[in-house]
């Protein structure tokens, strides 16, 4: 098989798991009683983003090749996956058998990357396509839960463990198909190391100023309310009704191809602060969407609310990626993308899972499911809050980068690591 085809192979199995279980863990564990506990597997995921680069920094860089790492997390990820709808009984061990998934998971993120950029000679120009394979996995593994499982089981697929299954089976025939992945040896191997460096300590002594930290602080929030979105879109569909939730959601994915293709002209025109802006916006009128539809389950909105994925993600995390990377000396890019990767899916979507997780859980109070009028109050909280944010960042961000310079831009963009060496620099990447 030539080795783009294997990468995209690589690619598109990656996500195709991920997919799987995050858009409908939430709506299995509701099914089995546990509807107070879905922002747990939500903040298991944080965690591991957390671990992930210090593990690739300190132990996968310097030690193995990537390909055979990225085969054994994946083999050991499936087992936990796999056994973890054994364990639901008792909601304590299952959350910890979807922690140490995690933590097999979310290294192999930035192990993909490192792989695919060893073996392409072009990058900017091979890898984008490589890499939105990844973004169609995703898209695939919502379509088959919904029109394939869903059928031949007879029930609704999101609701039962099948899709645990899925990805369980999906990690261990990806960590097989990764031993005939192209070498990629320990490119940092004898290389000296230090937590600081992996943890960006250095990049933000370099990028300390007042806009950097209004940025870093802004992302940091916006992520709180993500969380909310993440975790109870999927109940939220639902309870108003919608039958095939995983493909529904994976619409979200399709737009973010489609608006991705659109950054490079809005960036010139509209430059760092109001291309974060608008990102920020469309996640407060995506809330407000809703909210007002939730009363009589409006579906224009509640689609029109997932479609608007693209703005919010490509927008504003896509963005921030680039607004790091013209900031920063080629020194530290690497930590400052980790950097920037730590307080958003790791720092902010953890806090945004916890606190999302104890607002739903005031309102549901003990029932077993949420009523739409409720639906309604508990999407407005994160849409104030998102507004909020919006409106601080409009009032004291002002900084600018060379627009001239943003020509492309990856679809389904990667954030790259904390730590310095090349097979690093784009680890953690952003949600799909």
């Amino acid at each position: 098989m030539a080795i783009r085809a294997r990468l995209s192979t690589m690619m598109f199995l990656e996500f195709f798991v991920w997919g799987a279980w995050y858009t409908t863990v939430a709506v299995y564990m509701a099914a089995e009683g546990l509807g107070d506990l879905t922002h747990w597997p939500y903040t298991v995921n944080p965690v591991a983003a957390i671990v992930a680069p210090f593990f690739l920094g300190l132990v996968a860089d310097r030690y193995f090749a990537a390909q055979n790492v990225f085969g054994v997390l994946h083999l050991l990820g499936g087992v936990f996956m796999l056994a973890a709808p054994s364990l639901i009984g008792n909601p304590t061990i299952f959350i910890l058998a979807l922690l140490a998934y995690n933590l097999c998971y979310m290294p192999t993120l930035g192990l993909s990357n490192t792989i695919a950029f060893e073996q392409l000679e072009d990058q900017e120009k091979e890898f984008p396509i490589i890499r939105v394979f990844g973004t169609i996995g995703w898209i695939i593994a919502g379509l088959s839960i919904s029109f394939v499982l869903s059928p031949v089981l007879g029930v609704t697929a999101e609701a039962t463990a099948w899709p645990l299954y899925m990805t369980g089976v999906g990690s261990i025939i990806l960590g097989l198909f990764s031993f005939t992945l192209p070498n990629t040896p320990p490119v940092a191997k004898g290389q000296p190391v230090s937590v600081a460096s992996i943890a960006g300590v250095d990049a933000f002594r370099q990028l300390a100023s007042r806009p950097f930290f209004v940025f870093l602080a802004a992302s940091l929030l916006i992520c709180i309310p993500l969380a909310a979105y993440y975790n109870f879109t999927q109940l939220f569909l639902e309870a108003t009704g919608f039958e095939n939730i995983a493909a529904t959601q994976s619409l979200g994915q399709v737009s973010e191809v489609a608006f991705m293709l659109l950054m490079p002209l809005l960036f010139v025109r509209w430059g760092v602060k109001w291309m974060l802006a608008a990102g920020m916006f469309a996640w407060v009128v995506r809330y407000a969407l809703f909210a007002l539809a939730a009363p009589e389950a409006v579906t224009w909105m509640i689609v029109g609310g997932i479609l608007i994925h693209g703005i919010c993600y490509d927008f504003f995390f896509v963005t921030g990626q680039i607004y790091v990377e013209k900031k920063s000396t080629p020194a530290v890019r690497g930590q400052a993308q980790g950097l920037l990767v730590l307080v958003t899916y790791g720092v902010g979507m953890l806090i945004g899972a916890q606190v999302a997780g104890a607002v739903y859980n005031s309102f549901l109070a003990g029932r077993g499911t949420l009523p739409l009028a409720e639906w309604t109050q508990f999407w407005w909280i994160p849409a104030v809050f998102a507004a909020v944010v919006l409106v601080l960042f409009i009032f004291l961000f002002n900084d600018r980068v060379d627009r001239s310079e943003v020509t492309t831009v990856e679809p389904a963009a990667d954030a790259p690591s904390a730590s310095l060496t090349p097979a690093t620099e784009a680890a953690v990447p952003a949600i799909s």
